[in-house]
């Protein structure tokens, strides 16, 4: 099947009939409907034998309900992150490590023309307002929810798109799982249980370091009649077996008129939901407050936070907590102490858990004792 003759079929779509695709992804247009439609048109403008039409098809089938050549390395369950920094540089993090994905578009018009295929199948924006855009793809493969972040030439010093994807699993691993992995042993499992029902958590790390893994399978060990609700930016954290947890998640609008709620407005309205738990997904802005002011009235809480190591975790989250608040930062650092456990990630293990042992008058700072330690392997 001749390459150029998918391009420009795919092409078709993403132009002139996008109408169809949208249509497909609203639900108003079944997936048989859609192909029937397409043999129809391939049938019209494109004189072929009937093997090559069929093949034609095929290979637009998988185009389309794929992500063409970045397919085979979503399918990779061993791939955590696909970064495209140019049509022939496609990079990949494989259990923890970074390095080239053996696999690139053929030339910028064709990477450029899978971007407006993406961009349309999702239901994205990509004009010259909108040149930075974050979604979120739950629905077209069976394992994973895709998070995309793309950046358009426009923001870019060079003339092609940036696109990063997270994998982000469906089902995710419960701590009986993360033992046998090797995050952590079965003492310290249950060590964080315990405590995570007992008190407010916080669990730190860098970028892939394993803290949102953490925290969905902690939240699973909660009892039953708890009431959880948890706020996220994407909807990383889902839940397996509880039969009470409610998920909200934030809503960037791309134009003036459309609607936006960030974290700080849903963590607000989460709080009026009489829970029992509440958890941020991953704490970037003023939501801080929010979870600081629950976890201070004695919520059960928990979160994650980037930073680089575990006595930079209070701070960084007081840091967004003073954004637009009337606390004094040592007001805030006091309101700390109410985080019982802190836990630091580092490369999808668990390295150092600390216990508040609250706030130092003296010091002017919270008082930590580590209660586990795990050197670099």
């Amino acid at each position: 099947m001749r390459e150029d003759l998918l391009q420009e079929l795919v092409e078709d779509y993403t132009t002139g009939k996008q109408q169809s695709l949208m249509q497909m992804k609203k639900g108003q247009l079944t997936k048989e409907g859609f192909l029937e439609e397409t043999k129809r048109h391939i049938d019209m403008y494109y004189v072929l034998p009937p093997e090559q039409a069929r093949k034609l098809l095929e290979a637009f089938e998988r185009y389309i309900f794929g992500y063409s050549r970045l397919s085979v390395l979503i399918d990779d369950k061993s791939v955590s992150d696909i970064r495209v920094v140019a049509h022939n540089n496609i990079r990949v993090k494989r259990k923890g490590r970074r390095m080239e994905a053996g696999v690139a578009f053929s030339s910028p018009e064709e990477y450029r023309q899978f971007i407006d295929y993406i961009a349309t199948r999702n239901q994205v924006n990509i004009s010259n307002l909108n040149a930075i855009q974050r979604f979120t793809d739950n629905e077209s493969h069976p394992d994973f929810i895709l998070r995309f972040t793309l950046s358009m030439p426009l923001v870019n010093t060079y003339n092609e798109p940036y696109l990063c994807i997270r994998k982000v699993p469906k089902t995710f691993p419960q701590m009986k799982e993360l033992i046998g992995q090797g995050m952590l042993d079965r003492d310290t499992a249950e060590l964080l249980v315990q405590r995570f029902r007992e008190g407010s958590t916080l669990i730190c790390g860098g970028n892939s370091s394993g803290k949102t893994t953490l925290l969905n399978a902690l939240k699973e060990t909660l009892p039953n009649d708890m009431a959880v609700l948890v706020a996220q930016q994407a909807d990383e954290l889902t839940t397996r077996l509880h039969p009470d947890m409610m998920f909200l998640h934030s809503l960037v609008g791309a134009g003036e008129r459309q609607v936006s709620y960030g974290l700080e407005e849903i963590s607000l309205a989460g709080l009026t939901m009489d829970v029992d738990f509440f958890i941020i997904g991953e704490v970037k802005g003023a939501e801080a407050l929010y979870l600081l002011n629950a976890a201070y009235t004695g919520q059960l809480c928990a979160a994650t936070i980037h930073a680089p190591s575990a006595d930079k975790a209070p701070d960084k989250l007081v840091d967004y907590a003073m954004y637009g608040s009337r606390y004094s930062r040592d007001e805030l650092m006091k309101m700390m102490d109410c985080f019982r456990t802190l836990v630091f990630m580092e490369r999808y293990h668990v390295r150092e858990i600390f216990e508040c042992c609250g706030w130092s008058g003296e010091r002017r700072d919270l008082k930590y004792q580590k209660i586990y330690g795990r050197d670099e392997a």
